[in-house]
């Protein structure tokens, strides 16, 4: 039975959120109660298949979602229509992988993999390439970037010292993957943020951008001083060769060009039927990701590919969709009781000293990265208690701070997803990359927490 369930639980979970996606547009209260009530088994099966944080957390939220519930005298058959909330977020993770297959198809990930593999004398030098290689990866695959980076790293230098080479990756990936997110438009911390504010994602666009690039320029200078003295020693000779810059710039150019093009449909679509920024991402990356593959003549690849990795991915959502549902009802039901107020008030107190509430959430999502807390978690709860200071503060500034701290969080978190996956894969202690990432997370979140101060 359990294999079974984890065989064909992309069904199951494609089904109920097909579904939500469909009654979006017909707004029909029956579906949306048939869909809240599919969601309670949903949550069982998604909790039997996660790992024990998520189960902790998940039950957490749980029980204290009932004791909120309960409290405020609501009646049971109710439930249901409490758990749907973060159902946005599932559908968007839902069709996230597709993007994903369409530069695989594409064969972009290779060509620009092969800056790594360039005539370099230095690890400073080496440095800068493998931070350009997995930002412009993680703008277009995400996750996907970690673990293709850090795999021809460790191969490429497989004869530097084990110490040496560890901390190099998981500094020169990490930190690089991190900033590429935080303007991504199918980053969730990206896209709660911009439908929570209310502001336009191109709003928020080139601050972002502008965040992104500076401390991206400021983390190469610093190591490439750093790391420029360790002469760098290739696996073989092989793989030390020339770099052909028209052929990877032409890969680049297509890529972003690509982009340009799902954000104008994107923006377009949203507008025009004042859709949410989550829906409008979520409706527009299929359809493109096989038009794109068409327009490349890799539809067969693409298919390939896409559904292999995407049935893989939806297979494996139990942690998030256990996170995610559980949150909705604790979230929910929380904002049915007056201590939702109660948390609020010393914030609102605190709307004439704006940096402070900028700084408070800072140290907010480092403190729950700490514990293990998911930056998505955090970000549901900050926003519960932050919507009223839309009124005090620009919600632009408390936008982008959001952003840029929960994300800087992703090169810390003890366990966290990109620190788990460093962990794993250069063989060293979770503490010890966290601890090397630090001052790197407090610089980031620091410089969105100022450029936040300026916006206000």
């Amino acid at each position: 039975m359990g294999r079974l369930l984890k065989e064909y639980t992309f069904i199951i979970y494609s089904v109920i959120l097909l579904i939500y996606i469909f009654n979006t547009f017909l707004s029909s209260f029956v579906l949306t109660y048939i869909v809240g009530v599919l969601t309670i088994p949903m949550i069982f099966l998604s909790f039997y298949g996660a790992n024990k944080l998520f189960k902790v957390l998940s039950s957490i939220f749980i029980g204290v979602g009932l004791i909120f519930f309960i409290y405020t005298g609501l009646p049971l058959y109710e439930i249901p229509l409490y758990t749907i909330s973060t159902m946005p977020l599932l559908a968007f993770l839902l069709v996230l992988p597709w993007m994903n297959s369409v530069v695989r198809a594409g064969r972009f990930d290779r060509r620009i993999n092969e800056v790594m593999k360039v005539n370099v004398d230095d690890l400073g030098k080496l440095y800068v390439r493998s931070s350009f290689t997995t930002y412009i990866l993680t703008t277009f695959i995400s996750l996907s970037a970690i673990f293709l980076s850090q795999k021809v790293l460790l191969e490429n230098m497989s004869k530097m010292e084990k110490k040496v080479r560890n901390s190099f990756i998981g500094q020169s990936t990490m930190r690089a993957f991190s900033l590429a997110l935080i303007w991504s438009p199918m980053e969730m911390i990206v896209a709660i943020t911009v439908d929570s504010t209310g502001v336009s994602y191109l709003t928020y666009l080139p601050w972002l951008f502008l965040c992104s690039i500076l401390i991206l320029i400021l983390d190469w200078i610093m190591n490439k001083n750093k790391f420029k003295t360790i002469p760098y020693v290739p696996a073989s000779e092989g793989l030390n060769r020339p770099l052909n810059p028209k052929k990877i710039t032409v890969q680049i150019v297509k890529l972003f060009i690509a982009l340009t093009f799902f954000l104008m449909v994107v923006v377009s679509l949203g507008n025009h039927f004042h859709l949410n920024f989550i829906l409008s991402v979520t409706l527009v990356i299929l359809p493109f990701s096989i038009v794109w593959a068409l327009l490349m003549k890799r539809w067969r690849s693409f298919l390939a590919v896409g559904w292999g990795t995407w049935k893989a991915h939806t297979n494996n959502l139990h942690n998030l969709v256990t996170l995610f549902l559980s949150l909705a009802f604790f979230s929910s039901s929380l904002n049915e009781t007056p201590f939702l107020q109660l948390i609020q008030q010393p914030f609102i107190v605190s709307s004439e000293k704006p940096l402070v509430i900028l700084l408070l959430i800072q140290l907010a999502y480092f403190m729950m990265s700490m514990i293990g807390v998911h930056p998505v978690a955090t970000i549901a709860v900050l926003l519960e208690i932050l919507h009223p200071l839309f009124d005090f503060i620009n919600p632009l500034s408390i936008g982008i701070v959001l952003i840029t701290t929960g994300l800087a969080t992703a090169t810390v978190g003890p366990y966290g997803v990109i620190v788990t996956i460093t962990s794993m894969s250069t063989k060293q202690n979770p503490y010890k990359i966290t601890t090397e990432n630090i001052p790197f997370a407090l610089i980031y979140g620091s410089i969105g927490v100022f450029i936040g101060f300026l916006l206000l």
